[in-house]
Parts: structure tokens; sequence; C-alpha cells
């Protein structure tokens, strides 16, 4: 059986990484793995989409529509480009930051009033993050990625230290304690995902 996760965001939210460490984190357990990346005007705030399959042999890396375990979004508008993607027993774990596009803050267009309640509405299973908020609480904003990874975590079947050890790998070393403390945060941020179980 493979795994599929789908995670979403804009350019300058660290999902490249986010997407690495899943990938290693499912390396460390032993599995195949397969990633795909498609992040065109990322460094200009565009929108950004890794997919992450892994299982005994994976064949590609590419998600099928509706068969994603997980999409976690950095993103509240992000996420429904993606919705799609999501198996219909799948959760949606979705950080409240909210990034108007150019196109909107020069009143080009205007920017979708999205909330927690909409988008309940679009995944029924739906674990709503304040990840900026905790990520400064921390002390360093760019953790958020991490925290989302630790909400993401509690539904797959990766041991906790597979995604330690894929953390230490793939951060510089000064950033390994907090990036690993974000990580805890989000895991135990929504007892809501553990109850869903795997």
């Amino acid at each position: 059986m493979t795994t599929s996760v789908v995670l979403a965001g804009v350019g300058g939210q660290g999902i490249l990484l986010a997407s690495e460490i899943v990938a290693q984190a499912a390396v460390e357990t032993g599995f195949d793995v397969k990633t795909n990346e498609v992040h065109g005007m990322a460094q200009r705030g565009g929108s950004v989409i890794a997919q992450i399959r892994y299982g005994k042999e994976v064949f590609s890396p590419l998600v099928p529509k509706g068969t994603a375990r997980v999409l976690g979004s950095l993103e509240r508008i992000e996420c429904l480009r993606y919705v799609d993607y999501l198996a219909d027993e799948g959760v949606a774990i979705v950080s409240d930051q909210k990034i108007v596009p150019v196109t909107s803050s020069t009143g080009g267009t205007s920017y979708p009033d999205i909330d927690e309640q909409t988008l309940s509405s679009f995944f029924p299973r739906l674990v709503y993050l304040q990840a900026i908020e905790w990520a400064t609480a921390l002390g360093n904003v760019k953790t958020a990625n991490i925290i989302l990874l630790g909400a993401i975590s509690t539904c797959l079947d990766l041991p906790e230290s597979a995604w330690e050890a894929a953390i230490r790998r793939s951060v510089k070393a000064k950033w390994v304690a907090i990036n690993i403390e974000a990580f805890q945060k989000g895991r135990t941020a929504s007892t809501t995902v553990q109850s869903w179980g795997k």
C-alpha cells in the first residue's frame, strides 16, 4: 500500500523543506519514496505544491486525485486549490495564515473571506492550526512549517524517532533544537488528529 501526502503553500513558507523532511522520515523507516514539487513563481510568492508518496514499492511521485491521506497547507486559501487530491477519509491540516497575493493587494481581485467554518465545509476532517502564532511564541516564525509537520505526523505510520532523525538531517545543526521543539508543538496541538488515528 502506498501512502500519499500533499503539501501546499506559497513561496518562502518552507514547503520544500517540509517535503524533504517527510521523505527523509519515510526513508528512515525503510520505505521506498518518490517526491514531486511544483514551485513555478515560488520566489515571488506564487503557489507551491509538493507531493510525497511512500510504501514498499512506489512507481510514481504523482499523487492520484482522491488518494492523499493528508493535505497539509501553510496558507488557508492554498488548500482549496488541491482539495480534490484528498481521499474521502483523509485529513486536511491547515495553518490559519493569510497571505494576500499582489493581485489582491493592488485591487485587481479580492481575497476570499475564508475561515475555519468555511474550510470545514470542504474538509470534514479538518485541523486548523495557529502555526504562525505558535512559531512566533517559540522565537522563530520560520518554524511554522515544522509545526504543521508535527500535526501531520500524527496521521502517518512513521515513528517519531524517524521524524526527528529527518529534521536533524535536513536543517543546520544550530536550528535542530528549535525545529524539534516546533515539531513536538505540532504533534500535541490537536487531540482531534490523534483521535482519528492512522
